[in-house]
């Protein structure tokens, strides 16, 4: 839906705080939403009408399955509800629809001679791919950035500089000691809303990795640096609660900085055993 920025964006006619308020968000979602409703994405799980009246998708009720999964009321018909959404009902709402967004990858049609409808087949995959091809642009514009993952969780975009980390292959085999741990981590970090305690935590599960790995960075680097890596998650309140730890820190900035430094590192360690 977005493509690129026009001119009065490019040359700061429109100021960037501006340009995606909480409202127009909600403008550009509902204008999105009803683009892939048109074109028959939400038939599996919602339903359609039809010539022969409403016909109901796999989750019955919108509104009931609702409220089971998110315990709120007055959310759907998202037309009807959207201008009094707050900002945690939205991103409910997206990632819901995510979920429940279905392409159809074999048609179905009606034969009146029969008087019997011929099912359609449908591709999750897809549908939510599409979802997010037309969504991450309008989410990405809001705030600092928004994105939605393949998941379907609604993650914090980051710095160009630093996303390759998040896209890069992490090279290894073991997915229980290393892998896992560092999707984990990256997840709890990136999550909508997360709290400073939550990116402690990820930064912690980060250094455990290191740990994991340790006699193998002691291959590639001197005892002093080695001694560094592992001192800043020591020494400064990361996975230590004592009266020695250093914490009289900008969490909000040390936090990301050191969380970035960890995710390189391992990253770094992980090739040069490789290679």
């Amino acid at each position: 839906m977005i493509k690129r920025d026009y001119y009065s964006v490019r040359t700061g006619k429109i100021n960037p705080d501006q340009q995606v308020n909480f409202e127009v968000l909600k403008k550009l979602f509902l204008i999105t939403y009803t683009k892939i409703w048109d074109e028959e994405y939400f038939i599996k799980y919602l339903g359609e009408d039809s010539n022969f009246g409403y016909i109901v998708g796999e989750l019955g009720n919108v509104k009931d399955i609702l409220y089971v999964n998110l315990r709120k009321e007055n959310l759907y018909p998202i037309e009807e509800y959207i201008n009094e959404y707050s900002e945690e009902d939205f991103f409910d709402i997206v990632e819901f629809f995510h979920d429940h967004c279905s392409k159809i990858s074999h048609g179905s049609f009606y034969d009146p001679d029969s008087n019997s409808f011929y099912s359609r087949e449908f591709d999750d995959f897809e549908g939510r791919k599409y979802f997010r091809e037309l969504l991450n642009p309008v989410l990405g514009k809001y705030k600092d950035g928004f994105e939605i993952s393949e998941k379907g969780e609604i993650l914090v975009l980051v710095d160009n500089g630093l996303s390759t980390l998040f896209d890069a292959e992490i090279p290894t085999n073991d997915d229980e000691n290393i892998r896992s741990k560092m999707d984990a981590a990256i997840l709890k970090f990136r999550r909508y809303k997360s709290t400073l305690e939550d990116r402690r935590e990820a930064i912690r599960e980060l250094a455990d990795v290191l740990e994991f790995l340790r006699p193998t960075i002691k291959e590639h680097l001197k005892k002093k640096d080695e001694n560094d890596i592992f001192n800043i998650a020591n020494n400064f309140g990361i996975r230590h609660h004592n009266s020695e730890q250093q914490t009289d820190y900008d969490k909000e900035i040390w936090y990301s900085w050191i969380f970035y430094f960890y995710l390189a590192t391992l990253h770094a360690t992980l090739r040069m055993t490789k290679k």
